[in-house]
């Protein structure tokens, strides 16, 4: 007994392997997008983060800057009281005591000694000099300090001195050594004990000294401190290194011609700060001395270079660099990640929905092994083969399709060759149908032969639509020309006869109101009204001009209606009119005169009965019936015929004996007018139309006349008053022309 095995699930999991990832263009161009904007966004945020970053270290150093210029301000401020309060020790030396009450030789050289031994040890001093009362230059200490009088404003205000008060001059400049020295020299008043003055004791102090003594509070050499006075002059602190392009690099430069707009935000405020180009600045005023009658303000200005705090950041620059490259990669890799994520879990999804849908549709499936036992197959599968469910299992595939040994083996052989085999067959069953089978190979369970997958397909309907096709194109293979067009007359299937008389060659695109212009084009709108309403139309189209073969084709227009009572096909057919079979063998009499005639023929023999006198001297005239606008020889049979008859009774009342009507075309009526000439011809026109207008027929009627001219045939005379009918047509006034109505020389 044969082991049944299980079969959804091995195909299951073979269709789900057998998904792949399939990236689309839609696909591709949203991850390319989403990367892009990914490192533009990367590019744009680590750009902002070494931004501020930089920026945020210039802030910091731009505080701890404003921190260090307020301790170094009240240093520089110490600095001054401090030596205001040495120039009064030395105001008090007993040296210089012992020589104001005896001025002698000796004691001003120990004096000078002393002074001497002073500048030596203090940096900063530069020099001790002594003035008179009167301001006049007595000694001091070897420099390059000027020996005149003091100003008389400055002995002035030295009457204010007294005590400890110590007058401290503003920064000036004085060359010692090749070099210019920016200093400040300090006054105290030499007071007798009745404070009357014994002279002026004057200390000259370095700027550049005093800096250098306080130097340790600066935070690096890279940012130099600046002195400037209120006007923008520089007194001390240039720099070493290569000085900024607007930063002054001489002593005595101004500040504010080198850089206004730095100079404009200092002269606004006390303290502040500045970020320029090149460089973040950071500006404090401080005052010398706090003395009422003086007033000693300086700038002090220090600044940092952007490319230094640019290489201080550098290290933090590359951190930022490198931890935004790792960022951008893991995002990266999560995008890739998402996007495949939903490729599987999509593919995945579509492996489920195809093999929970494979068994499950209009289809007939079956999957067989490799030794072509079927293993496991659907409901529709059981209806083709009209074989229970059940049943199905294990049972061999060659039995259950009704195959013979030789196909059977040619089947196998070439699946596993070209992995597909298919041919339509009939089971021989009780509903005789024909299935379309279709064997193909399954995903591979393992090593060895493939299982095989089979299709099956109930063909038998379209195979008899098929053969009802093949009868229909049969059945309007005929003689009479047939076309299917749409509502708007569009060709959409003609058949051979319609095609050859059309001249189509095979060409579908046009309609029926283009191809026969002429004749439905102008009527085109109507007829399919009367189609709507009383399903068909007919009517004569494509007359012959020929006198003798004056023949029309019979047009029926035939309209389908759907479900909605709107027409959506029309089915128009063209044959040969009914010719009435009267008169159509040889007649050897002629007609008399109260007979319409009905063939050309026998208005020849008439014609040719006449004497040569009546015939030199007749007059033919065609008459057409049909009204422009309202009817054409195209229009309802029924309407033209019944007006023709009305018209044909009230000529047959009114007109002589001897003349003679034809019954040409639908519509043309032919008189034969002997022994009349063209103006008897033209009256007896006029008398006609009223006749008929009296009746109510005279609508729409023209007439063309014309007379016999000798050695001409019927034919030929017929041709002469068709020109004079279309003179008829373009005369407005009473519709009736005349053509070769005088005899040629």
């Amino acid at each position: 007994m044969l082991k049944k095995k299980p079969s959804l699930h091995p195909l299951a999991t073979l269709l789900s392997l057998s998904q792949g990832l399939h990236w689309s263009h839609q696909r591709m161009l949203a991850v390319a997008s989403q990367l892009s904007m990914l490192v533009i966004g990367m590019i744009i945020l680590t750009n902002l983060i070494i931004t501020l970053g930089e920026h945020r270290l210039q802030e910091e150093w731009a505080t701890q800057r404003y921190s260090e210029l307020q301790t170094i301000g009240t240093l520089i401020t110490d600095k001054v009281t401090f030596q205001q309060f040495r120039t009064q020790l030395f105001a008090k030396d007993e040296l210089l005591k012992q020589y104001l009450k005896n001025p002698t030789a000796s004691s001003q050289q120990k004096l000078q000694e002393s002074w001497q031994e002073l500048v030596q040890h203090i940096p900063e001093l530069l020099g001790i000099a002594l003035f008179d009362p009167q301001g006049n230059y007595k000694f001091a200490t070897p420099s390059n300090f000027s020996q005149d009088a003091l100003p008389a404003a400055l002995l002035g205000s030295s009457r204010n001195l007294g005590g400890k008060e110590v007058f401290t001059s503003s920064l000036e400049f004085v060359p010692l050594n090749g070099m210019l020295e920016p200093y400040m020299y300090q006054m105290a008043l030499l007071e007798k004990p009745d404070q009357s003055s014994l002279g002026y004791l004057i200390t000259y102090n370095s700027i550049v000294q005093m800096l250098e003594a306080i130097k340790p509070a600066f935070s690096s050499n890279k940012s130099p401190m600046l002195v400037l006075d209120t006007q923008g002059l520089l007194y001390a602190g240039v720099s070493e290194l290569a000085p900024l392009s607007h930063i002054p690099d001489t002593l005595g430069a101004s500040l504010r011609q080198s850089y206004p707009a730095l100079w404009r935000e200092m002269s606004m405020s006390n303290f502040g700060q500045f970020h320029g180009e090149d460089a973040t600045f950071v500006y404090l005023k401080v005052e010398l001395t706090n003395q009422p009658e003086l007033r000693r303000e300086y700038f002090l200005l220090s600044y940092i270079r952007n490319d230094d705090i640019a290489s201080k950041f550098s290290q933090w620059q590359n951190i930022v660099i490198i931890a935004s490259l790792i960022l951008t990669l893991l995002a990266a890799w999560v995008i890739l990640l998402s996007h495949m994520y939903r490729l599987q879990h999509r593919s995945r999804q579509y492996s489920i929905d195809v093999a929970n849908t494979l068994f499950n549709n209009n289809l007939g499936f079956i999957l067989a092994n490799e030794q072509a036992r079927i293993i496991s197959a659907n409901t529709k599968a059981a209806e083709a083969t009209q074989v229970p469910l059940d049943e199905l299992t294990d049972r061999s595939l060659q039995r259950t399709l009704n195959l013979d040994d030789l196909t059977s083996a040619q089947m196998l052989e070439q699946v596993y060759r070209e992995g597909e085999w298919s041919k339509d067959l009939s089971l021989d069953n009780e509903m005789g149908s024909t299935l379309r089978v279709k064997v193909q190979q399954a995903p591979r369970l393992g090593r060895g032969l493939p299982h095989l997958l089979v299709s099956l397909e109930d063909i038998s309907t379209m195979l008899d639509y098929q053969n009802q096709a093949f009868l229909s194109d049969l059945l309007c293979d005929t003689t009479v020309a047939t076309a299917l067009t749409d509502a708007n007359g569009k060709l959409i299937k003609i058949n051979p006869v319609f095609d050859q008389l059309m001249q189509l060659n095979g060409d579908l695109n046009h309609d029926l109101a283009s191809l026969l212009a002429n004749d439905l084009g102008n009527q085109w709108q109507r007829i399919t009204a009367q189609i709507s309403m009383q399903g068909q139309w007919q009517g004569q189209i494509l007359c012959s001009p020929n006198p003798r073969h004056s023949n029309c084709l019979q047009a029926t227009l035939k309209g389908h209606v759907a479900a909605d009572g709107e027409i959506d096909y029309i089915i128009c057919t063209l044959e040969q009119a009914a010719d009435s079979q009267r008169g159509a063998e040889p007649r050897n009499f002629v007609p008399h005169r109260s007979t319409i005639l009905q063939h050309l023929s026998d208005l020849e023999r008439y014609f040719a009965s006449l004497s040569p006198q009546s015939r030199n001297h007749s007059s033919l005239l065609v008459m057409d019936i049909n009204p422009e606008g309202l009817l054409s020889h195209m229009s309802d049979i029924d309407q033209l015929e019944t007006r023709q008859q009305e018209v044909e009774v009230q000529l047959l009342l009114e007109i002589p004996a001897h003349y003679q009507i034809l019954h040409w075309q639908l519509g043309k009526l032919l008189l034969l007018l002997p022994d009349t000439d063209a103006t008897t011809a033209h009256h007896f026109a006029l008398n006609t139309i009223e006749k008929l207008n009296s009746n109510g027929l005279g609508e729409g009627i023209s007439m063309g006349i014309a007379s016999y001219q000798e050695g001409q045939s019927l034919e030929q005379y017929l041709s002469n008053a068709e020109v004079a009918l279309k003179r008829a047509k373009q005369n407005n006034d009473q519709n009736i022309g005349q053509a070769f109505t005088r005899h040629q020389p």
